[in-house]
């Protein structure tokens, strides 16, 4: 299933998506008969979803997805985990070897935001930089599990932009503070459940910058895998319902690139991962 988180008449509800088609908690509750709560979160993670998985085909998708403004499809994550140099030919760029361990670093849930808004940049940044990766939402609570089992705590994936300022990377020697603005986040369109993935190991990837190829990969490509990524983690954190993990980028990126351009005011981002659909941002720096 695709599961968005949707805005209407500034008022917030989400739904399940079907061939541009919506059913929202409201139409779900009215057809289904199941009380579905007003959080998306509680709705995915404790047991709603479950309970309507096999009625949602009563419904009667009657709602247009146009008429919907699709936001963050989580808001209030407790942990955002992202992974550097996974994919060997981006740690070429960088004069690296991808790391046999995960090497990461964490965004604020603050940095989230949704298709179609803004990237909103302060002028101070000079070199605004995009990343496409695929994001794994974490289904259940773990600790130390095994890489066999690591699917199976899978809820689902969207597609997600590791925006970064990389003249504050550089300056600081460290990732964080260079990719913690807030909007440097942009993920969805929606959430589909892993139900609907049988291989992400096997996903294209593909970043447009006003319309020109910039990163043309495949998930298969990355150095660590994703079962092998979540069972890594598991071992040194509790893995938590809802925590996102992002899996690295690959090649096509501005930096160390100098006949790539970093962004600039007014520059239109596509990312489309195969199966996941496509998030769309506008770059506005501000004084």
């Amino acid at each position: 299933m695709k599961i968005a988180r949707l805005l209407k008449d500034g008022k917030e509800t989400y739904g399940i998506i079907k061939n541009d088609k919506v059913a929202t908690r409201q139409s779900i509750t009215y057809e289904t008969g199941v009380p579905l709560p007003l959080s998306i979160r509680d709705f995915l993670f404790d047991g709603w979803y479950n309970e309507i998985e096999n009625k949602i085909s009563d419904s009667s998708f009657q709602d247009k997805l146009e008429n919907f403004q699709l936001i963050e499809p989580l808001s209030n994550p407790s942990k955002i985990i992202c992974l550097t140099f996974n994919y060997p030919n981006h740690a070429k760029e960088n004069n690296v070897m991808s790391p046999k361990d995960p090497v990461i670093f964490f965004k604020p849930r603050t940095s989230l935001c949704g298709t179609g808004s803004n990237i909103i940049c302060p002028s101070f940044v000079k070199q605004l930089d995009y990343e496409i990766e695929l994001s794994v939402i974490i289904g259940k609570k773990i600790k130390n599990v095994d890489e066999n089992k690591a699917k199976d705590c899978i809820f689902g994936y969207m597609v997600f932009n590791d925006v970064s300022a990389r003249d504050i990377q550089m300056q600081d020697k460290q990732f964080t503070r260079g990719k913690s603005f807030d909007t440097f986040a942009p993920c969805g369109p929606y959430i589909t459940t892993a139900s609907e993935i049988p291989n992400p190991q096997d996903l294209r990837l593909v970043t447009r910058v006003n319309d020109q190829i910039r990163q043309d990969s495949s998930t298969k490509n990355m150095f660590i895998s994703i079962s092998s990524i979540i069972s890594k983690l598991s071992k040194v954190m509790t893995l938590e319902k809802g925590d996102i993990i992002t899996t690295g980028t690959p090649e096509g990126v501005a930096l160390n690139n100098t006949d790539i351009p970093f962004l600039k005011d007014g520059d239109k981002i596509e990312m489309e991962i195969e199966k996941l659909g496509k998030i769309t941002n506008t770059v506005k720096f501000v004084d």
